[in-house]
């Protein structure tokens, strides 16, 4: 149960910078490209737990 919730965790820490970056659309480029990075840097953290959460199951 706590594993799946760190996994909800992520999801949604993704979900929140993608909404923050169409939101705001006023930010300059470099602001937005930084949103873009650690939303992208949050996915791929997310996915590789969700892959080592699976893999420790099995």
């Amino acid at each position: 149960m706590k594993m799946r919730g760190v996994t909800t965790l992520g999801v949604g820490m993704i979900l929140g910078a993608m909404a923050m970056a169409t939101v705001v659309p006023n930010l300059d480029r470099k602001t937005k490209r930084r949103i873009n990075k650690m939303g992208k840097n949050v996915a791929c953290k997310a996915e590789d737990l969700y892959y080592s959460i699976i893999d420790n199951r099995i």
